[in-house]
């Protein structure tokens, strides 16, 4: 669908409030229901509560519309991300594109394992594993290059477990609330453990969210002139890590601006969480647990992807709110009945 089309659909499908457009963060119209996915349990309750209080003149909340800024975490809070990340997979399938120029992964790890369909090997390659295939698979290639591999990569790869492209296996209920504090006066922003150059060329059309507004980890980029014109090229050099305490300084580098609302679903987010429902004022804080096997995934404690220990434990404490996947939202995915 063209990103017109679906952007359109998102908006009727929510049940959007329209805002005015004088910045005074008001309601012109309504429909009955702006979250229609959502039960009509707390955390939609406390989400309609923080939006009424936040943009209603005259409220002890009340914030102007150019302080209304939400940041959402990407992976297991935004779309799928069990039984592995999705860039990981994309990972996998460009070592195993590029294996033929490079005969000699063959028996070199962690290539090997990826080549070998290896799972347990790659596991325990652990983080300095993954992070040599990252370098190995997306540097060594300009950034319109990137954006084109990614692009082609996106439009075609399928979910193992649910056969349709990972661009589909969105939350529905989350892109209802996208649009829903776009609708009230919001900017909202990806702030993710994952690649920036990997999302930004595909998360405008599937989530409302322009490339300027995603922020995460990074791979350090040159100028050069490549047959008398200038580009940048990837390096293969870590820049930047958004992820736990890397999450705050990001949002404070890219943004400027402290949010007031911030989502995740892991402890990689509880940094994030933390700095900004301290902040002085009315602000939200939502963790999404995973607990719907039937319709996707249960998981937190022991999982080797979006881990969840110290959010869920802390969260009554933080004043957070825990989104029961599988008692607070009425489908999780688009094609759910």
């Amino acid at each position: 669908m063209k990103r017109r089309g679906f952007l359109m659909a998102s908006v009727a499908g929510a049940g959007l409030v329209l805002a005015e457009e004088a910045g005074v963060g008001g309601i012109a119209f309504a429909q009955a229901d702006p979250l229609p996915s959502w039960n009509d349990t707390a955390p939609k309750q406390a989400i309609l509560s923080f939006v009424q209080a936040v943009t209603t003149e005259g409220s002890p909340d009340f914030v102007p519309p150019s302080e209304r800024v939400a940041v959402f975490d990407n992976d297991g809070t935004l779309w799928v991300e069990s039984p592995i990340y999705t860039q990981l997979a994309f990972v996998i399938d460009r070592v195993r594109a590029l294996a033929p120029g490079h005969p000699e992964w063959a028996s070199t790890q962690p290539f090997q394992a990826v080549l070998d369909h290896d799972l347990a090997a790659l596991s325990a390659a652990g983080e300095k594993g993954v992070i040599e295939l990252l370098m190995a698979t997306h540097a060594g290639m300009s950034t319109e290059a990137f954006d084109a591999v990614v692009t082609g990569w996106i439009a075609t790869a399928r979910d193992g477990r649910f056969k349709r492209p990972y661009t589909g296996l969105v939350y529905q209920p989350m892109l209802e609330l996208l649009a829903y504090l776009r609708a009230n006066g919001f900017e909202t922003f990806i702030v993710s453990g994952g690649g920036v150059e990997f999302m930004r060329p595909w998360t405008e059309a599937v989530y409302g969210i322009p490339p300027q507004n995603v922020i995460g980890s990074s791979i350090r980029t040159e100028l050069r002139m490549v047959e008398g014109k200038p580009v940048l090229m990837r390096l293969p050099q870590v820049d930047f890590i958004d992820d736990k305490a890397g999450k705050p300084v990001g949002i404070n580098a890219h943004i400027g601006r402290r949010p007031i609302a911030a989502f995740g679903n892991s402890d990689g987010d509880y940094e994030m969480l933390e700095w900004v429902t301290k902040a002085e004022g009315r602000s939200l804080g939502m963790i999404v647990h995973h607990t719907d096997a039937a319709r996707e995934y249960a998981y937190d404690r022991n999982s080797p992807v979006g881990r969840l220990v110290r959010g869920l434990d802390d969260a009554a404490a933080q004043g957070w709110t825990v989104i029961d996947m599988k008692a607070d939202w009425g489908r999780v995915f688009g094609f759910d009945g």
